[in-house]
């Protein structure tokens, strides 16, 4: 006959169970706000990933806390089987639940006192199922109902055998759950202690390369032969006294022997190097300041990009006033000006000038007679300066010139010349928008805007050499 506990013991039993399932709970933190935290040491907030030593941490202390759990729920375990060897030395008949659960056949469940009371019913009425001893079966069926006392207490100790059963089925599930976690955490720290020794192993290859790959040569050798090796290949460089000084403007170019037109770097005396479109010709060599031929820049410009120079060298361009008078500096020298009209003609004018330096607004100042028919296209005597839209340095007190009409030029009162002006591809049928276009007044008037225009210069002494 298996136990029947009496319902005070089943109680207590119950108690005693929830009590130790809740010390488990309480040993994981979970119970505490106070429970033992395991403490790794952090990499650096720099770091990427964490090193070797903080994950061998990590898994150590997961495996004693696999340890720790699995030795708390086997001491649950023991007190509870405790609890039911003093339960059966009050009723010799009682058998432990726990140790009924763990040999039982899987799927097998513990029944209640009353299961156990209803299946005992059930096996005698089986057994014995003669007519004749029917009803003496029931009749001893209910003297058995009546020594257990009433319905109520029956129920009672059928739900406190429930409750057991149920706290006794957790315990199990936990154990399992626990042995599971374990395994996996020794798995992790075996795989874990594998892949340090593979590291080390990788490490050692890798501090014994060096020595591997120079050990029969010495450091010393090998230098020396891979350098006399790239010396074969590099050209000596030359010291700053050994490079050839760049001229200062395409005469000098001329005087040394260049014949061939075209772009040159150029050097003139405290500036730096720059670019040049340089002209040859049997009067020697020119260099190009100004060339407009078919208005693919705009040259309504401000100050600044005068100044500093736009465009390109090989098309349309403005080298840059401060460019030009480093190019002439105090020394004398001649603007020769090219000019092209919509039929073809061209006409040209040499003059002798001095540029001033930007604290004149880099002014021009004719400085000797002028060289063709056309004439100068500036008041003699007069020394311009430079204007621009957004620097008006005009003889017009009432206008700016270069603002009216267009692009930046040595302007006095905006109606002799303009070389700067806006680009037309045809000859414009209002008056006021011809004027802003690119004009000689001398040579074609006032209203005529030419197709092409070069400007050019030379020091002087070109002239008489």
């Amino acid at each position: 006959m298996r136990c029947a506990p009496s319902t005070g013991a089943a109680l207590v039993l119950c108690a005693a169970t929830a009590g130790l399932l809740g010390a488990a709970a309480a040993s994981r933190g979970e119970g505490r706000p106070g429970a033992p935290e395991l403490r790794v040491p952090r990499a650096g907030p720099d770091a990427k990933y964490a090193s070797w030593d903080e994950v061998n941490v990590i898994a150590h202390g997961l495996l004693q806390l696999g340890h720790g759990l699995r030795e708390h729920v086997e001491r649950t375990r023991d007190q509870v089987s405790d609890i039911y060897r003093r339960l059966q030395a009050r009723d010799p008949a009682c058998e432990d639940p726990l140790r009924r659960a763990r040999h039982s056949p899987e799927g097998t469940q513990l029944e209640s006192p009353d299961e156990s009371r209803v299946d005992l019913a059930s096996e005698g009425t089986e057994s014995h199922l003669e007519p004749k001893k029917e009803t003496q079966q029931k009749t001893e069926l209910q003297q058995l109902e009546r020594n257990d006392g009433q319905g109520v207490e029956t129920s009672i100790r059928g739900a406190a055998w429930r409750a057991v059963h149920s706290l006794q089925t957790q315990l199990l599930a936990q154990n399992n759950r626990i042995e599971e976690l374990f395994q996996k955490v020794a798995q992790q720290q075996q795989h874990l202690e594998k892949q340090n020794l593979k590291i080390q192993t990788l490490q050692s290859k890798l501090r014994g390369l060096t020595p591997l790959a120079l050990g029969q040569v010495p450091l010393k050798s090998l230098v020396k032969k891979n350098t006399a090796k790239m010396a074969r290949h590099i050209r000596p460089v030359p010291n700053s006294s050994d490079k050839p000084k760049l001229p200062q403007d395409c005469h000098q170019l001329f005087l040394g022997g260049e014949r061939q037109s075209g772009l040159f770097h150029i050097q003139p005396q405290g500036s730096s190097p720059f670019l040049v479109n340089c002209k040859m010709t049997s009067e020697g060599g020119w260099t190009v300041i100004q060339r407009r031929l078919n208005g693919s820049v705009d040259f309504h410009q401000p100050w600044e990009a005068y100044k500093s120079g736009f465009g390109d060298p090989n098309g349309e361009f403005w080298l840059g006033l401060e460019k030009v008078h480093h190019i002439t500096g105090d020394r004398g020298s001649r603007l020769a000006v090219q000019l092209l009209d919509w039929e073809g003609n061209a006409q040209s004018v040499q003059i002798p000038f001095h540029l001033g330096g930007e604290d004149t607004a880099y002014s021009l100042k004719l400085t000797g007679p002028v060289a063709g028919e056309l004439g100068p296209a500036t008041e003699d005597g007069l020394s311009l300066p430079f204007s621009t839209w957004d620097r008006d340095h005009d003889l017009r007190t009432d206008m700016n010139c270069a603002k009216n009409l267009s692009g930046g030029w040595w302007f006095s009162t905006c109606g002799h010349s303009n070389l700067n002006g806006k680009y037309f591809h045809s000859l414009p049928r209002q008056r006021h928008q011809r004027k802003q276009g690119i004009f000689w007044k001398t040579w074609r008037g006032r209203y005529y805007p030419l197709q092409a225009t070069t400007m050019l210069i030379q020091p002087t002494e070109a002239a008489t050499s």
